[in-house]
């Protein structure tokens, strides 16, 4: 089952508060620290913990460098909080304390790490982002650009650890519905930039991210931050009606005359009503020179990066010669990063586009008791009439596991549970 992500940035966003939101969501400490030891990196530890500012609780994550004049906060007087910006390459006067990297070593760096190829792929696009707004912030190309604060190991691991939390708590699924901007000047290498600076405008153009003003004399927005809601967001707006299971906090660093938090939330969506009309779109292409592992590692990349389906036909080209037609199923958001991903790592000259229709049954998450013991998550679907009721593999699979019994024994006794009969059982 995937979790739909809920992001409120009413204080802003940054890389910092991300991970420490997706932490307090649930995320796993361990399997973060096991990735962050695996990667080339040293000179920091990082610090995780529970605060109470402006009376709300919420999880701080901190990157320590081991090099104290330089940890998150500084001695000197800044337009913002430090902790709000690791992400562009014109921070302060003084990134002689940062290491400069290109995105080929960045990337290098990534691919040593031990994680999933979903949480690689993830981090490798967040840092693309961030690229891309940098390079034209500064009129040179994306390999030409020289990554101070993105390169630096505090912003390398807020971006890797992002990409590693939100792949372990199965987020496919996003909406950012806003993101609170502040204003006034930042100061930087090539002197003060008005607030947003021009690598969050580039970031919240491109991927059409709203900003709401508000009248905090600070950066709210970094381009780490933005580039991460860019990467995952898949919707804009929140379902009709929907339930709430869990909410992460992620404190800022600088007090703003307010609560600093970003808000993480996992919601399960609920449909109401007899049918669910919705537009999406699909994307094909005819391919009959990849090979097999050519095109797995394709379908794995793609539903990465956040496509709805991948799947694969069989079929006759000219001359008769033997082909596959893969059809992605993704938002009209992800067509660019969809169509980029087939013409990198396929053989593919050509893809289409077709906008389509689908009726969904109306779907809500339930709970099955059983009588092995435990109990089990479905999900419950109807339409006009029709009932269907759908044990979750993950947690079939769990009680199985534990009672010691076959797959098929518990998931009949979930289907007898609902006191639903299923057409295809």
């Amino acid at each position: 089952m995937t979790n739909l992500l809920h992001l409120e940035g009413s204080s802003g966003i940054s890389g910092d508060m991300t991970v420490a939101a997706l932490l307090d969501l649930g995320g796993d400490r361990d399997r973060l620290q096991r990735v962050l030891n695996s990667l080339p990196l040293d000179g920091y530890r990082i610090e995780i913990s529970q605060k109470k500012p402006d009376g709300i609780v919420g999880c701080d994550f901190n990157v320590l460098l081991d090099d104290h004049a330089h940890e998150h906060v500084h001695a000197h007087d800044h337009a913002h909080d430090h902790a709000h910006e690791h992400v562009h390459a014109h921070d302060h006067a003084h990134d002689h304390a940062h290491e400069h990297r290109h995105l080929s070593e960045v990337n290098a760096i990534i691919d040593r790490g031990q994680m999933s190829e979903s949480a690689r792929v993830l981090a490798k696009r967040i840092f693309r982002i961030v690229a891309e707004a940098e390079a034209a912030a500064h009129g040179c190309s994306i390999e030409e650009v020289h990554f101070h604060e993105v390169g630096a190991v505090d912003s390398i691991v807020d971006i890797v650890s992002a990409a590693v939390l939100l792949d372990d708590l199965k987020i496919r699924e996003c909406i950012v519905t806003g993101l609170t901007e502040g204003t006034g000047t930042v100061r930087c290498q090539h002197g003060e930039l008005p607030v947003p600076v021009p690598a969050v405008l580039s970031i919240a153009q491109a991927y059409r991210i709203p900003l709401r003003a508000s009248g905090v004399q600070s950066e709210l927005v970094t381009p780490t931050g933005i580039a991460i809601a860019a990467a995952i967001r898949t919707r804009t707006e929140l379902p009709a009606t929907y339930l709430v299971t869990k909410t992460g906090i992620g404190l800022g660093k600088r007090s703003i005359g307010r609560p600093n938090l970003l808000r993480a939330s996992l919601l399960e969506e609920v449909e109401a009503g007899s049918s669910h009309p919705d537009r999406i779109w699909l994307l094909e292409s005819n391919i009959d020179d990849s090979s097999g592992e050519t095109l797995g590692f394709a379908m794995e990349r793609l539903f990465a990066a956040g496509a709805r389906d991948v799947h694969f036909l069989p079929c006759f080209m000219k001359k008769n010669r033997p082909a596959y037609l893969l059809r992605i199923l993704c938002e009209e958001s992800k067509i660019p990063e969809m169509e980029r991903i087939l013409f990198s790592e396929t053989s593919t000259i050509g893809v289409r586009r077709i906008p389509v229709e689908r009726t969904c049954m109306a779907r809500e998450l339930v709970k099955l008791s059983l009588p092995c013991g435990g109990s089990v998550s479905a999900k419950l679907c109807t339409w006009q009439g029709v009932v269907r009721c759908y044990p979750e593999y993950e947690s079939v699979r769990q009680i199985a596991e534990e009672k010691g019994l076959s797959f098929s024994v518990v998931f009949q006794q979930a289907l007898q549970a609902s006191g639903v009969y299923n057409a295809d059982h």
